[in-house]
């Protein structure tokens, strides 16, 4: 269980280390392209989200990874599930068909959360 865990969280933690980080240093015009939403939120905000995605995958990591408060890792997981849950909300209500990708982000959390719990 620990094999699958880590074969699960190292490519989710990057997912959200990468667009956090995108979140976190570029300009509205530079992120529209890939994130339509960004029009309808304030700056602050979408970095914000970029944070609480970075803080989120090093929770995925390091945690495990030192044993110090593993639980940590199932908190993170879940907290992209939620965080998806959101997120597909925004792109529905946006008119913005586009939720595969969340979807399996949420599926992908949730299975990780699963396998925190053995951590």
């Amino acid at each position: 269980m620990i094999i699958a865990y880590w074969i699960l969280a190292v490519p989710l933690a990057g997912f959200y280390c990468y667009a956090g980080a995108l979140k976190v240093t570029r300009s509205r015009d530079r992120l529209r392209p890939m994130m339509a939403w960004v029009d309808r939120m304030p700056m602050a905000a979408v970095r914000a989200l970029g944070t609480v995605e970075v803080l989120g995958a090093t929770g995925l990591i390091l945690p495990p990874l030192t044993g110090i408060a593993p639980w940590l890792a199932w908190a993170a997981a879940l907290g992209f599930v939620l965080l998806q849950t959101g997120a597909i909300a925004v792109h529905l209500t946006g008119e913005d068909p586009g939720i595969t990708l969340n979807v399996g982000l949420t599926a992908l959390a949730a299975v990780t959360a699963w396998l925190a719990l053995g951590l």
